[in-house]
């Protein structure tokens, strides 16, 4: 590759190829250096017997205002718009109908206290606002850890609340780690170049990476937080807030097992299971999805965390045994392993995705602010309202491109 740029973006997750769309799109020097050996950062499907697997994100939040559903069916992939049904319990196992109505009562309730708690503007934990002994408290703190990649005591209420949701969820028949690979322009973008260094003690910022030294005018920094917050990418000179807004902004753990079915037609299509409601630590079960014969498992927070540690295997090990708990020890002869995440190992991420501390819902405006007028920070850690997902880094990284075309004079208006 060449040795010198108008702007390098470091990164080619969603948020580092949004940035370089716009970049290249408006005729400026630009290339995105990856540290991985592919495109996508946590937005990751593979093939597996033939069925596209995403192991990261999977799922179009806030679909129908998504700026990335559209151009995702544009570019030809299907679009499935069947409804989730993550708080049902398909045929009712250990978690009767009256139940779930009460788990999604109870659900509602504490939403309305967060919400409520948010409007006052005192920083708090989520965990703060549970019903003293409420019976559903260790299932709807499951559920933050899926949605959260954390249990609400590491949960800021402002930062929770600062979330929009339409609640509409589609999925991406091929893959949503596939689609947005696809919009990644190969061309400008070197794989296996992690970043290591940036000196910006002189008129050019200098990179120094895993294939040499190149310069630039503008950085777009697309990594994910625990990266800077951990100093696997230095600053020299330091950026201090940087380390310490990024610190405010951990990536906590959503990981999947997905298990083959033998005999996929005596379970339903588009079904859902949670293993136990009685514990934080239990998985959540979509069954069949798009009506493929497997088993999608979710396993969040601490949850997830031990079992990485326990090592390869733990995880599906513990999903087959809470699948049997609910559908008989027979059903072990009928699921084949064929996939197992590891978020929190995988050195280029360290987590699935953010989520903000309690005191500290004003990190990820902290992070998002450009430093001296040439490097620009995006991702989904620095999205306002759309953090943890895609579409979230898709809309920074073009925020960030405008910020650094501007900045060079060489913006919309130039």
């Amino acid at each position: 590759m060449q040795d010198h740029f108008d702007v390098v973006v470091i990164g080619a997750g969603a948020a580092g190829i949004a940035a370089l769309r716009a970049l290249i799109a408006r005729g400026v020097s630009a290339v995105a250096l990856e540290a991985r050996d592919r495109v996508g950062g946590r937005a990751h499907t593979v093939s597996v017997r033939g069925l596209p697997l995403d192991l990261g994100c999977g799922w179009l939040h806030s679909a129908d205002v998504n700026p990335l559903a559209g151009l995702i069916e544009a570019a030809g992939f299907g679009i499935d718009r069947t409804r989730p049904h993550w708080e049902k319990q398909s045929g009712g196992q250990d978690f009767p109908p009256e139940d779930q109505r009460a788990f999604r009562q109870a659900f509602a309730a504490f939403d309305s206290r967060m919400e409520a708690a948010a409007k006052t503007g005192v920083e708090r934990a989520g965990a703060e606002l549970f019903e003293p002994g409420g019976r559903w408290n260790a299932l709807i703190d499951a559920v933050s850890s899926y949605y959260n990649g954390a249990e609400y005591d590491r949960v800021s209420v402002l930062d929770y609340a600062a979330y929009d949701d339409t609640d509409v969820n589609w999925r991406v028949g091929q893959g949503y780690g596939a689609a947005i690979a696809a919009f990644a322009p190969r061309e400008h973008i070197v794989i296996d170049c992690e970043v290591r260094r940036i000196a910006r003690g002189g008129p050019q910022l200098r990179l120094d990476t895993a294939r040499g030294t190149v310069t630039a005018r503008a950085a777009v920094v697309a990594v994910p937080t625990p990266i800077l917050a951990d100093g696997r990418l230095v600053f020299d000179p330091g950026l201090s807030d940087v380390e310490a807004a990024a610190a405010g902004l951990p990536l906590r753990l959503a990981d999947k097992v997905v298990l083959g079915l033998d005999a996929p037609g005596d379970l339903p299509a588009e079904g859902h299971l949670f293993g136990r409601t009685d514990r934080t630590e239990t998985g959540s079960y979509h069954l069949r999805p798009f009506g493929r014969p497997y088993v999608e498992a979710f396993l969040g927070g601490r949850c997830a965390a031990a079992l990485e540690a326990e090592g390869p295997g733990a995880m599906t090990a513990f999903a087959v045994e809470e699948l049997a708990a609910l559908m008989g020890s027979d059903v072990r002869r009928r699921l084949t392993p064929l996939a197992e995440t590891a978020w929190q190992a995988e050195p280029f991420s360290r987590g699935a995705y953010s989520h903000a501390l309690p005191g500290c819902a004003d990190a990820r405006a902290r992070l998002a602010r450009p430093v001296e007028g040439r490097i620009f920070f995006a991702g989904e850690a620095v999205s306002p309202h759309a953090y943890s997902t895609a579409h979230g880094a898709w809309e920074t990284g073009e925020r960030a491109a405008r910020e650094a075309l501007d900045a060079l004079g060489l913006g919309a208006s130039a």
